[in-house]
């Protein structure tokens, strides 16, 4: 139940009505916010199905695209991209939540909207070619994680029609390098340990996983710890087996007054959220 949201279809046209810029993805936010006592309480914001683009932009060479949504009661999403020659890329994520939702912060001590921009992660990508990505990415910044997840989009559409070639992100292809999560202010790197050597790789190992320690810091104190092996059976077009392995694995995430979150990422580019 992690997962479920409202997915969002974006097909933002030119002035000749033909497709400039299009996406397609699901993506949530939990926020922490600080109530009239002072305290600390964390909220899941969904995606209504009752979602706008006013001021998408196509793009063009000199100027940036941009792909805006609005849901909810006043609550605001956008990303822009810039293209080269050969390649187009997202550059920032401006996300603003409305604290005067009651629904969702019943007792916020700030009312009003609340803006947040960060860095987006997305390599770049070949001109006239579909990005997509299935694996969820996480940006956390500013007491909000935003969650995305089966997205596909395409800036600066050529001839109207979306490509039919795609680029993948590392996160769908299980050999490609690991994805490298944004470091923000607010977040302690955590230290990982290994308890003994990384097992062998290979396609299908069969081995027991390697147990490794994980731990996150809040501050000078630690705040989460886990010993734990890990194996994942990845149902495919045939079944892979995956050990985690400690030695070549990053632990990172947050601690709060009620929740905590302990990320993983391995050698291999798998992420595994607890």
């Amino acid at each position: 139940g992690f997962f479920q949201s409202n997915a969002v279809e974006v097909d933002v046209k030119d002035a000749s009505n033909a497709t400039c810029l299009y996406a397609n993805w699901m993506m949530k936010f939990l926020i922490k916010y600080e109530t009239n006592n002072s305290d600390y309480k964390n909220t899941t914001l969904n995606l209504s199905s009752n979602v706008t683009h006013n001021g998408s932009v196509c793009g063009n060479d000199t100027q940036a695209a941009l792909l805006a949504v609005q849901f909810g009661e006043g609550h605001l999403w956008s990303i822009n991209f810039t293209k080269t020659n050969e390649t187009y890329q997202g550059n920032f994520i401006t996300f603003t939540y409305n604290t005067n939702d009651t629904a969702l912060f019943p007792d916020a001590k700030r009312k009003g909207p609340v803006t947040i921009v960060v860095k987006d992660t997305m390599s770049p990508v070949q001109l006239n070619n579909v990005f997509v990505c299935h694996n969820a990415d996480f940006l956390e910044a500013e007491n909000v994680t935003q969650i995305f997840w089966n997205v596909t989009v395409q800036a600066f559409v050529e001839n109207g029609t979306i490509s039919k070639k795609e680029s993948r992100c590392s996160a769908d292809t299980p050999t490609s390098a690991p994805t490298v999560l944004p470091t923000t202010a607010n977040i302690t790197t955590a230290s990982t340990t290994t308890l003994s050597p990384a097992p062998t790789t290979a396609p299908r190992p069969v081995e027991d996983p390697v147990t490794g320690n994980y731990s996150l810091k809040s501050g000078n104190k630690t705040c989460f710890l886990a010993t734990v092996g890990l194996q994942l059976n990845v149902s495919q077009d045939k079944p892979v087996l995956i050990n985690i392995n400690p030695k070549t694995t990053t632990a990172d995430g947050t601690c709060g007054n009620t929740t905590a979150t302990l990320k993983l990422n391995d050698g291999n580019s798998t992420l595994i959220g607890f």
